[in-house]
């Protein structure tokens, strides 16, 4: 067995080898290096066409138009950009946000940071499937509501949100409705032609693209959804987000993305047989219980917790295997989860919970290595915590 072993994937995945050779070709004096905007040479005009076809290959696996897709540099810029911006075009009329207690750190703390100037916002809890309850969520849409912020797969729990509803019901109050879909491009089929969602947050590392590039879908079939300036430059990207392209990280993503919907349905089908054997093999454990709904949650991530076993002990138990505690930005700042706590676990039980997460490169040998190691490391913490009391 390969050590160490990477089930980490919620928190970034690798950048696929093909992927990576299609960028190559954009970074070099014999490739496509040139700056976009200049556009008054061949080295500018050949990066600005590259640029144009990435673009317009993400809007046709989306399902949009090229000119409803604009490049940022992460998923969290995307959505600071989207909540502020459609926030500040309406702040004279109109002063209220809903969201959820389980969004990701940068929908919260964007919420956060708008409260104190003047918003207000309602955070929905979900029920303890983590599951958000849309009669609550018709009850508290207010004529001063201008915005719902529900993500589409939670990064922790992987519990899957219906946001086809939630999309029709703020369709028919006219709210603009942003998703982040951060867990979700790359892994499940979007036709936003078809979709009540007005605002999309995404960004390309989660799908086997490179870090550094996100995107931010902003339809144009609603004429409120008009988004101002965020920063100020040379106007690129519809003079919404200025700044030079990168243009090897735009190719990145698209052509990551075009390799995600290609393989999509058969790494899905490999990831949920995987996820379901793991489940399985470790669910007899004595102490054991699953955070979230099973039947409802993405097949990449599974969060569980064993009672009386401390989650940092068994991840330094399992050294050779990269496993999390909750979120990357949420273990950036050594908090405990959120997002558990939203969905009415204890500040013990989320102590001892862990979160695997699987992608197209985990294989069967790798689950099984878990499997073992899982058990043996759960054995070894009750032996030494009994001996240790015996002593």
């Amino acid at each position: 067995m390969k050590n160490p072993i990477y089930l980490d994937y919620a928190s970034t995945t690798p950048v696929d080898k093909r992927v990576l050779k299609k960028m190559m070709k954009y970074l070099t004096i014999d490739g496509i290096f040139g700056n976009p905007s200049s556009n008054l040479h061949i080295f500018g005009w050949n990066a600005e066409k590259a640029v144009d076809i990435a673009r317009k290959n993400i809007a046709k696996c989306l399902g949009c138009h090229d000119n409803e897709i604009i490049f940022t540099s992460t998923a969290s810029e995307s959505i600071n950009i989207a909540i502020k911006s459609i926030i500040n075009c309406f702040k004279k009329h109109k002063k209220h946000i809903i969201t959820t207690t389980i969004e990701h750190k940068s929908v919260i703390e964007t919420c956060v940071y708008l409260e104190k100037i003047g918003f207000y916002v309602t955070y929905l809890k979900p029920s303890k499937n983590g599951l958000i309850n849309l009669n609550k969520l018709k009850k508290i849409i207010n004529e001063k509501t201008i915005l719902v912020s529900i993500m589409h797969v939670n990064n922790e729990i992987g519990v899957i949100q219906n946001i086809s509803k939630i999309g029709k019901i703020c369709h028919d109050k006219n709210i603009i409705y942003h998703v982040d879909a951060t867990q979700s491009i790359g892994k499940y089929p979007f036709n936003l032609k078809n979709m009540n969602i007005d605002l999309m947050s995404f960004s390309a590392h989660k799908f086997y693209g490179p870090k550094g590039i996100g995107a931010l879908y902003i339809s144009k079939k609603k004429s409120n959804v008009f988004l101002k300036t965020f920063i100020h430059g040379g106007g690129q990207e519809q003079n919404i987000r200025s700044g030079t392209l990168a243009v090897h990280q735009i190719i990145g993503m698209s052509e990551a993305l075009l390799i995600s919907i290609n393989e999509m349905e058969k790494d899905r089908i490999k990831i949920q047989n995987l996820k379901n054997y793991l489940w399985n093999n470790i669910k007899h454990i004595k102490g054991i219980f699953y955070n979230g709904d099973y039947l409802h949650s993405s097949p990449y991530i599974i969060n569980i917790g064993i009672k009386n076993i401390l989650n940092k002990l068994l991840i330094i138990e399992m050294k050779n295997i990269a496993i999390s505690l909750s979120s990357a930005c949420t273990s950036y700042y050594s908090q405990s989860s959120y997002v558990l706590k939203s969905i009415g676990l204890t500040n013990e039980l989320i102590k001892n919970s862990i979160r695997i997460s699987l992608g197209r490169f985990t294989t069967k040998k790798e689950i099984d290595y878990t499997i073992y190691k899982l058990h043996k490391s759960i054995n070894k913490i009750i032996y030494n915590k009994n001996n240790f009391f015996i002593n």
